[in-house]
């Protein structure tokens, strides 16, 4: 259809004549029929929401073809982000069962009593050094606020917020494979 055939086309003649073209070359590379059809579909209510401004002279199989490939490339950039996300998501949820999956694999059954996770739970406070677990028991164990242990043993707030964040740094790593079981005996 040459520029001065279509120059007299309505818009329903224009959209009958190019839309399977577009259709075609879309799917080319969509890949789905589904996908193609609305990338078209969207070009055309461009088309057709623009059908004032356009000049009888506007080579309408370029403009389309153009249009096309576009939303073509927008659709295609867009589906390859949201596969990565979807990609990381599922990677990051495996990594996590597979860290449960060991956790539950290191578990000692013969912890299945309170008494046996306090045990555990003490060990390792008495694993941090010695300023920090002085601090880390006065705070937790004994409940003292930060205010009395910086007065008591002659230190500043940051001192004790420093020493708290290395104890609970250290006991993350000491008890992470008890740290389900502790939560569930103790808050469940």
């Amino acid at each position: 259809m040459s520029e001065e055939e279509h120059s007299n086309l309505s818009f329903e003649e224009i959209y009958e004549a190019y839309f399977a073209k577009m259709k075609r070359f879309s799917k080319e590379y969509v890949l789905l029929e589904e996908d193609a059809e609305n990338i078209v579909h969207d070009v055309f209510m461009d088309l057709w929401e623009k059908w004032d401004t356009f000049s009888t002279k506007t080579n309408m199989f370029a403009y389309l073809f153009i249009s096309v490939k576009n939303k073509c490339i927008d659709f295609i950039r867009h589906k390859a982000i949201m596969q990565r996300a979807e990609t990381e998501m599922v990677e990051e949820y495996q990594l996590s069962l597979r860290l449960n999956c060991s956790a539950l694999e290191a578990f000692d059954t013969d912890l299945s009593r309170p008494d046996d996770v306090e045990r555990i739970i003490m060990k390792a406070i008495n694993s941090l050094p010695e300023k920090c677990r002085e601090i880390f028991i006065k705070n937790k164990i004994e409940g003292k606020k930060q205010k009395e242990i910086a007065l008591e043993l002659n230190i500043s707030i940051n001192t004790i917020e420093s020493q708290m964040a290395i104890a609970y740094k250290k006991l993350r790593v000491e008890l992470k494979d008890v740290l389900q079981l502790f939560v569930f005996l103790y808050f469940l």
